[in-house]
């Protein structure tokens, strides 16, 4: 292909520059979102909000990543991947900025806005990688989801000491993570400059079709995709209230928050990788899935220290494991980046979906039983059905081929 015979031909500093970047994104991806379950109490206490309403806190992110996802695919063929990550990361800023602010209004805007931005580089990162790395889209993979992990299990970590430790208040505690959308405007700005001083490297062959909406194999890649961040943005939101009223301290359910992130951390690294090398990643699926649905029950119904830090072990392992995982299939299932785009529009869209339903939906349950029991039940169930579209989306085949 033209574009590969291209990208054979840029020095090693481009490609370096382009790794940096997407490093840079991965730097984003998280900790906006994640930051925030381990003080959303405190927002839900100062600013008199309920449960249900301080879950949109999570949720509106995810709404914005179905509204954008589709979108992406298009305006990056009319203005470049360089530029739309650059505006993504210009949104991103202004959103975590207008956020940070002790206004109600100004709270959810910025959240909503925070979710336009990090769709633009959620669904472009698959896409690049297919198309600039072809022959590297495990170890690509593993390099920024590891990255990615990291950064959100330091945000869910840093949030309460930032905040109560330092005496900075929720509002410093969420703005600190404008640094890394800063940063990554100064990266991105240079890329963009640079590509608008040369032949186009990244371009589309084909026009950009609803044909991915018909296709079976999309469908059960987008509903792997969808169940599973309901999983992770539910847990990240109340982990650390559940573990609050069974018995932590606050801080304690705040740092317990950003260990079981951390423990994800080589299973993101590991599982993109091990998905690479083989065929079929279904397999992989019922594996992580197992940890899931055993790490969901334990948390049911542990009652002592013990079985509570485990099911955290087992929850973190999985929910570390199965999002790259996701992001891994979207790149195997798609011949090319062309593809690869079309295809992480569609599963995000409607992915994020299903993903936003769950910090409110599980807050509303709560608010209505006032236990977090049926919440919990309602984990478990979500688990055994990422397990079943996990082993139809990890099938090997490609989106248009069936």
């Amino acid at each position: 292909m033209e574009t590969q015979q291209l990208n054979q031909q840029k020095p090693a500093f481009y490609q370096i520059l382009l790794v940096t970047g997407i490093v840079v994104i991965a730097f984003n991806l998280r900790p906006s979102i994640t930051s925030v379950g381990p003080i959303i109490g405190t927002i839900r206490d100062q600013l008199n909000l309920s449960n249900g309403s301080v879950g949109l806190l999570t949720s509106l992110p995810l709404i914005a990543f179905a509204i954008m996802s589709p979108l992406v695919p298009k305006i990056s063929n009319r203005y470049t991947n360089e530029r739309v990550m650059l505006i993504g990361l210009i949104v991103l800023f202004i959103g975590v900025s207008l956020r940070s602010l002790s206004v109600i209004f100004f709270l959810f805007a910025g959240t909503l806005l925070i979710g336009f931005g990090i769709a633009i580089c959620n669904v472009l990162l698959p896409s690049v990688i297919k198309e600039k790395f072809p022959a590297k889209v495990g170890i690509m993979t593993s390099v920024y989801s590891t990255i990615m992990g990291g950064f959100a299990a330091t945000a869910s970590g840093l949030s309460v000491p930032i905040a109560s430790g330092l005496n900075l208040g929720w509002q410093i505690a969420l703005f600190v993570w404008a640094v890394p959308a800063l940063i990554g405007i100064i990266v991105w700005g240079y890329l963009v400059k640079k590509r608008a001083n040369e032949r186009s490297l990244y371009h589309y062959v084909q026009p950009v079709s609803n044909r991915i909406w018909k296709s079976p194999l999309a469908w059960q890649v987008a509903g792997f995709m969808g169940f599973q961040s309901f999983l992770f943005y539910v847990t990240i939101s109340w982990l650390p209230e559940i573990l609050h009223a069974s018995g932590f301290t606050v801080n304690t359910a705040g740092w317990m928050l950003s260990i079981m992130q951390f423990i994800g951390v080589p299973a993101s690294f590991i599982v993109p990788m091990l998905a690479g090398k083989f065929r079929s990643q279904q397999g992989l699926v019922l594996i992580m899935g197992l940890f899931s649905v055993t790490g969901y029950t334990a948390l049911l119904f542990g009652e002592s220290s013990f079985m509570l830090i485990l099911s955290v072990v087992l929850i973190g392992v999985a929910l570390g494991g199965t999002f790259p995982l996701a992001l891994t299939i979207l790149s195997l299932r798609a011949r090319n980046g062309i593809e690869a785009a079309q295809l992480s529009g569609m599963a995000q869209s409607f992915g994020y979906i299903l993903a936003a339903f769950g910090p409110f939906s599980i807050g509303f349950l709560y608010d209505q039983t006032h236990t977090w029991g049926i919440p919990l039940i309602t984990l478990v169930t979500i688990a055994i059905i990422v397990i079943l579209f996990g082993m139809g989306a990890g099938r090997d085949k490609f989106v248009f081929d069936e």
